[in-house]
């Protein structure tokens, strides 16, 4: 199974996940997904492609790490703003 693949599937669960509610593990998953295009890029040798990718992903992450602490101006939740 090629990183293309296995991204691809990644990518389907994670937005899978996103719209059954499911924010947290939806990002994790496409973390995960951005890790196989990483090794895809690098693969390739396309080093600034990678390094594009590697910056989406540590931002990302940093938005992850925000929402897990609760630190996001908006809610997911109807009603409130």
């Amino acid at each position: 199974m090629s990183f293309a693949i296995l991204g691809g599937l990644l990518l389907n669960i994670g937005a899978y996940l996103t719209y059954k509610g499911k924010i947290y593990q939806a990002v994790i998953v496409y973390l995960f997904a951005d890790i196989c295009w990483i090794i895809m890029a690098v693969q390739k040798e396309d080093v600034i492609g990678a390094g594009f990718i590697v910056t989406g992903t540590i931002f990302g992450f940093l938005a992850y790490l925000k929402m897990k602490n609760g630190e996001m101006e908006k809610s997911l939740d109807k009603g409130e703003e």
